[in-house]
């Protein structure tokens, strides 16, 4: 796999961590808060990326505002980068025609001639269940994202189908539509509900897809009943 900046993933897939060794005077932009250690080399400034317009849209995806950039001053210096869910990461190299569409939550670090935008998924993305925005990733160099759980590398030739919670991204060279499984009928909906699987995310054409082993939400509902409540 083609990369400029080198790296190295510990750790995976249960609690990856990312190291990145950044050449002098070179930048790597950073989802915030997400620096565990670096050396003294490497200097921080935090900037919105692509406008303040896009910076809000992160916002309501559930995005940070703020990305972090580190830039390696008189020497190459080393950052390790934690994301906030336990789980894997995973690389792409980002060249002209060839994009990355990332879900939300997902990013983790790229190289500074990357360029993020939201992409505003419409009614698409409502009846997901998931964010209202995906990430773009356009330029050329390093992309690194992450997930919760595992992350599975899928070779698209034709159709495939994937649960809307278990989508870690894909390459824009697919299309992809939001349905319920099986179509739309009552005895689909009532599985939906009582089974457990309800809509899932159809890809067309050529390109890869990585999907998640884990999602969070069933997760979250088998937690649910053993948190805290007030006697009040």
């Amino acid at each position: 796999m083609k990369n400029d900046i080198p790296y190295r993933v510990e750790h995976a897939p249960a609690y990856a961590s990312l190291v990145l060794d950044v050449p002098t005077n070179q930048t790597v932009l950073v989802e915030a808060s997400a620096m565990a250690a670096m050396d003294v080399s490497l200097q921080m400034q935090s900037k919105i990326r692509g406008g303040l317009l896009r910076g809000v849209g992160r916002m309501f995806g559930g995005e940070s505002l703020f990305i972090n950039e580190f830039t390696a001053l008189g020497s190459k210096g080393e950052i390790y980068i934690s994301p906030g869910v336990p789980g894997d990461i995973a690389h792409y190299y980002v060249e002209p025609g060839h994009n990355l569409m990332v879900q939300s939550s997902g990013f983790v670090a790229c190289a500074s001639t990357i360029e993020i935008n939201t992409q505003f998924q419409g009614f698409k993305g409502f009846f997901s269940g998931e964010s209202l925005f995906l990430l773009k990733a356009t330029g050329q160099g390093d992309f690194w994202f992450s997930s919760y759980g595992g992350i599975l590398e899928i070779e698209v030739s034709e159709n495939y189908i994937v649960d809307t919670s278990y989508i870690v991204a894909f390459e824009d060279s697919l299309n992809y539509n939001v349905e319920l499984i099986g179509g739309l009928s009552f005895n689909n909906l009532l599985t939906g509900i009582f089974g457990g699987e309800g809509l899932v995310c159809r890809f067309s054409g050529k390109g890869r897809l990585w999907i998640q082993t884990r999602a969070i939400n069933p997760l979250l509902n088998f937690l649910h009943p053993f948190r805290p409540v007030s006697n009040d």
